[in-house]
């Protein structure tokens, strides 16, 4: 059986990061974007963060632009957007694509392992969150509506 630690993925400055190295986490992966309606989100990922990082719970962000075209910049411009406006200290890596032939493999097992709205696999826009135990395994899928605070209580459960 898969789980998370059975990916790589390329940091948000290039260099190739086992998800392996998060085992033993509760994690949040979140496919992100500077441009989009759910931007200030970023707030509240970072907030639980800060909060719960002492208690081994990481957030994951993935930038994608498939959506609408709203992350368009690149590595340095998105690394600058988000510190400046969200004071963002989580891990953030390189753009991907999360739908599609050239979805990132960790998308596509995420994908298949909690699907969405009525059986639906594809994501439907930035800011879609996958909770993963300290197992590895998926444990829940949350629209791009489902404010970070609104998953605290969720993830306090897991840690």
């Amino acid at each position: 059986m898969a789980d998370i630690g059975d990916f790589t993925a390329l940091a948000l400055d290039g260099h190739e990061v086992s998800l392996a190295d998060y085992g033993g986490q509760v994690l949040l992966v979140v496919n992100v974007a500077s441009k989009c309606g759910f931007t200030p989100q970023y707030e509240g990922l970072e907030a639980l963060y800060r909060k719960l990082h002492p208690r081994g719970f990481t957030v994951l962000g993935f930038p994608c632009n498939q959506f609408g075209g709203q992350e368009p910049g690149d590595a340095e411009e998105i690394a600058r957007f988000c510190v400046s406006n969200y004071r963002v200290t989580f891990p953030l890596f390189a753009k991907v694509e999360v739908n599609g032939p050239d979805a990132h493999p960790l998308f596509r097992w995420l994908k298949g392992e909690r699907k969405g709205v009525l059986g639906t696999e594809a994501i439907k826009w930035n800011f879609t969150k996958f909770l993963i135990g300290r197992d590895g395994q998926v444990v829940d899928r949350f629209a791009p509506t489902t404010k970070p605070a609104e998953i605290e209580g969720r993830i306090e459960a897991l840690l």
